[in-house]
């Protein structure tokens, strides 16, 4: 492959393996779920947006050059925030506190399920394991982000009568964030990955990201539509 080439082929693990294919979502944006379940879903996901900051801080310290580095930090103010500005984890917290969810046992993140903390932690080890390159490579799924951001607050304003637009301000902000991410990652894969095996791990890389992402959505549907919840997880009051 060469750069293009790579390109395409990133494009079609996203096309075949991002987690808008999920049975889970077409539930969640079509309205099929109940406060509960909803409930679950921005608990659980939750683990995530929190750690994606000590990932990429992982991601940063990977590099000894001061250009990727500047690059790179935004995205750790982008979910943290500063002493100024609320982050996207506060946005998340906004959704969840919207939703009826109590924001001290979010931030705890007791009744998380297994599955979502054994995922999220084997990404924040993958960028610190695997090659600097690879670490940028497992951030590409932002390239198929804006399309179910769009769903989601089209599908989730439409449908739910206790969702309102301002609780749906994470996914506003980044529709412009993560399109911006998304361009310096792919780029920097393309100028960096010059040889076979290169290239080779760095589609590797996105398909285990897309893994991370779909085995979330797994466990939640096993947990909350199949109505398996594992011992300790959230219960919803549906329940």
């Amino acid at each position: 492959m060469d750069a293009e080439a790579l390109e395409r082929r990133l494009r079609e693990i996203g096309a075949a393996r991002y987690h808008n294919l999920h049975p889970f979502h077409d539930l969640l944006h079509g309205g099929k779920l109940n406060r509960g379940q909803v409930q679950a879903w921005a608990l659980n996901r939750y683990y995530y947006q929190s750690s994606i900051p000590i990932k990429d801080a992982v991601v940063l310290s990977r590099f000894r050059d001061r250009e990727t580095r500047v690059e790179w930090r935004h995205r750790i103010e982008d979910h943290d925030g500063d002493r100024d500005s609320e982050g996207g984890i506060e946005r998340w917290l906004k959704l969840t506190t919207g939703i009826g969810l109590d924001p001290d046992y979010v931030r705890s993140t007791e009744g998380i399920l297994p599955a979502t903390r054994f995922a999220v932690d084997a990404y924040v080890n993958f960028v610190r394991d695997h090659s600097p390159l690879e670490a940028i490579a497992s951030s590409l799924t932002e390239l198929f982000a804006p399309t179910i951001h769009e769903q989601r607050i089209a599908g989730m304003l439409e449908h739910y009568d206790f969702i309102n637009p301002e609780v749906m301000v994470y996914f506003k902000r980044r529709l412009e964030q993560a399109p911006r991410d998304a361009n310096f990652a792919l780029n920097y894969v393309k100028a960096h990955a010059t040889t076979p095996q290169m290239r080779e791990d760095v589609c590797n890389a996105l398909i285990f990201k897309t893994n991370v992402l779909w085995v979330q959505l797994d466990a939640l549907y096993h947990a909350y539509v199949s109505g398996f919840p594992p011992p300790g997880a959230f219960v919803p009051a549906e329940r």
